[in-house]
């Protein structure tokens, strides 16, 4: 399995504004993380909507981080665009096999719990922090109302 393009995207998108904080065009953020402008303004849109990322209106406008970079979490940036993580689509109460007493359904759900856990353990603070050898990014500036 391999995670989507878009969720790769939004990683690469929180771990930018984690590592500059401050405000920043979409261009740039384009540019810099080599995501095509109209996918870095699709995810852009949607991490506003979860709440990890602000967006200021204006000709000094542009994004940041809407929380610390502590309490965002790559499990939280994944699902944003993706949903749920799930193993298999027999994990959704929309879904059915069709077979009774699925065995597989309960692995399959084991193994999902397992790595939504790990996900959610590494913060963008920490991951940045390995990266660029300092520790505790955050973000600068709060959203506009």
């Amino acid at each position: 399995m391999v995670m989507t393009l878009e969720a790769d995207y939004a990683v690469r998108i929180v771990e930018y504004l984690t590592k500059h904080p401050g405000r920043w065009d979409a261009k740039t953020i384009s540019e810099q993380m080599q995501v095509p402008m109209r996918f870095c303004l699709k995810i852009l849109r949607g991490l506003v909507g979860a709440g990890m990322v602000c967006s200021f209106k204006g000709s000094k406008g542009g994004y940041s981080l809407a929380r610390p970079a502590g309490e965002i979490t790559l499990l939280q940036v994944i699902e944003s665009v993706e949903g749920p993580y799930m193993l298999s689509r027999c994990q959704k109460d929309e879904y059915s096999c069709g077979r009774e007493h699925c065995r597989l359904h309960n692995i399959y759900e084991k193994v999902s719990e397992t790595v939504r856990r790990e996900l959610n353990s590494y913060t963008f603070d920490v991951i940045c922090a390995a990266k660029a050898g300092e520790h505790g990014a955050a973000a600068s500036e709060l959203c506009d109302v």
